[in-house]
């Protein structure tokens, strides 16, 4: 029998509505920001309430720019954003799932060895690896460029780590009976591993998709040239020494949209995320 108790319900209430209050509010300031002009920003003047210049200036942050240091429009950093994060969740997330496999379902030499020595690179930070990596992205002459902005990022340790735990769920006896039926590790794979691993692969990639997006220092590096950086580099780059030459309207407009990618990526696979994270029986 459930008690109600309406006190302690209108204290959790309480404080879930101030939690999203303290997330949302700096969200909505930034889209009324958006929608006034630049000098009533700079002078901190701005309202509470959204202003006339909503159309004129994200079109102009879409298809024109800015006048800061980097002039690209927005459209092709969100592009380059969005690419580079498709294809690091996507890789990782293949990569990932085959070594997983590898290690669980096959028997070879220092299987756990090499398991092992996947999960020590948990332990080397990123400032230990960036260096390296990037001598050899430049000797392979792959800056700006999407290779440059993926293949060093698509191993992940954590995500074979996660496939692993999962595979060592499956009963044996969906291994034996794909063993009866002829099915060879390929087709049991194909068949009965990567449907089961449904879920797991949809949680992930959005997990993945967002770490993608949110890459601020490689892409930094690794891109010299305007057309191919992504929208956080970008933001960075529109914001001048100067307060009064930034262009605050188009910086947040900027955020506003650069927000929307992972929010969409979020709410369509909101219910595979859950599920994913939650479920335990297959």
């Amino acid at each position: 029998m459930v008690e109600h108790r309406p006190f302690r319900n209108f204290l959790a209430h309480l404080a879930l509505c101030i939690g999203v209050f303290i997330v949302a509010f700096p969200v909505y300031l930034t889209f009324v920001g958006s929608t006034h002009p630049q000098d009533i920003i700079a002078n901190g003047q701005m309202p509470l309430t959204p202003g006339p210049l909503f159309f004129e200036t994200y079109w102009r942050t879409l298809f024109v720019g800015t006048s800061g240091t980097t002039r690209e429009p927005v459209w092709r950093m969100l592009a380059n954003s969005f690419i580079m994060a498709s294809i690091i969740a996507s890789a990782k997330i293949a990569i990932s799932i085959l070594s997983a496999y590898a290690v669980v379902y096959f028997k070879f030499p220092f299987r756990m060895a090499a398991f092992w020595l996947i999960f020590m690179t948990l332990m080397l930070p990123v400032e230990v690896r960036i260096y390296p990596t990037y001598k050899i992205v430049a000797d392979l002459r792959l800056l700006d460029s999407y290779a440059g902005l993926t293949v060093p990022l698509i191993a992940s340790a954590t995500a074979t780590l996660f496939f692993r735990q999962f595979f060592l769920t499956i009963p044996d006896e969906l291994v034996e009976a794909s063993k009866l039926d002829g099915a060879g590790p390929l087709k049991f794979f194909w068949d009965t591993v990567l449907p089961l691993s449904a879920t797991n692969i949809a949680a992930l990639f959005v997990i993945l998709f967002i770490y993608g997006w949110n890459q601020y220092l490689w892409p930094l590096l690794i891109t010299t040239r305007d057309d191919m950086q992504t929208v956080v580099v970008g933001i960075k780059k529109m914001i001048v020494t100067s307060d009064a030459l930034t262009e605050w309207n188009i910086v947040m407009a900027t955020a506003m949209l650069a927000m929307l990618p992972p929010v969409l990526v979020v709410i369509f696979m909101q219910r595979w995320f859950v599920k994913g994270l939650v479920e335990t029986e297959k």
